[in-house]
């Protein structure tokens, strides 16, 4: 009888095992195409923030160019992509995804817009696990600090002035955090040189025709 207690026990317990596993297969093919939609919602919403639906008539989503870790500037350590905004046909911005390695608590995960005459669209944090209350403050859910890099440019400031003050730069650190913000600022102008560097290939420009055509 104990014999037989045990093999009926195991039969159950197999059969509650492929039941579990039947359901959990079936809940994920019945969500996998809900939660996708949801990722790609939650991807065009970042993106928006930085080009807003205003500024492009494309889908930023469906026209990208890919980077990855070969781009020593960008400090990635998985492929992503560039993701491209147009205006009638004209590429106006491109959003560029950067890695800071260097924050407080590990590597800090961001997107840099930059429009086509070189200055900042915006930036925002997408991944970090910097401390609550000083160094998360580069999260815009927490702070409006990220919002100062909109408008500068490689020109405007200076390279010396990519910096936070305390290094003598223009931008503002945080009370009692300075490592943050620091790896932040270096890591936005790094994505800058990478804009600079790589300009025809992200905003298809052509050298200009020789004066006189071709000879």
């Amino acid at each position: 009888m104990l014999g037989q207690s045990i093999t009926r026990n195991s039969l159950l317990l197999a059969l509650f095992a492929v039941c579990t596993t039947a359901l959990i297969a079936g809940t994920h093919l019945l969500t996998k195409d809900d939660i996708a939609k949801q990722k790609r919602l939650a991807e065009e919403k970042a993106l928006l923030e930085i080009i807003p639906r205003n500024r492009h008539d494309n889908s930023m989503l469906d026209e990208t160019i890919a980077v990855g870790p070969d781009n020593e500037e960008l400090h990635l350590i998985e492929d992503k992509q560039v993701y491209i905004a147009r205006q009638q046909g004209e590429v106006v911005a491109v959003i560029v995804p950067t890695v800071a390695p260097d924050g407080y608590t590990g590597e800090i995960e961001l997107i840099v817009g930059v429009n086509r005459d070189g200055s900042i669209a915006g930036v925002r944090t997408l991944v970090h696990r910097e401390t609550p209350g000083l160094g998360d403050k580069v999260d815009i859910k927490k702070s409006d600090w990220i919002l100062g890099f909109e408008g500068r440019s490689l020109t405007n400031p200076t390279l010396s002035g990519w910096a936070v003050k305390k290094d003598n730069g223009e931008f503002d650190q945080f009370t009692g955090a300075t490592i943050t913000p620091r790896a932040v600022v270096a890591a936005t102008l790094r994505a800058l040189q990478f804009v600079q560097a790589n300009r025809k290939t992200l905003f298809e420009e052509r050298d200009p025709e020789p004066a006189g055509g071709e000879s």
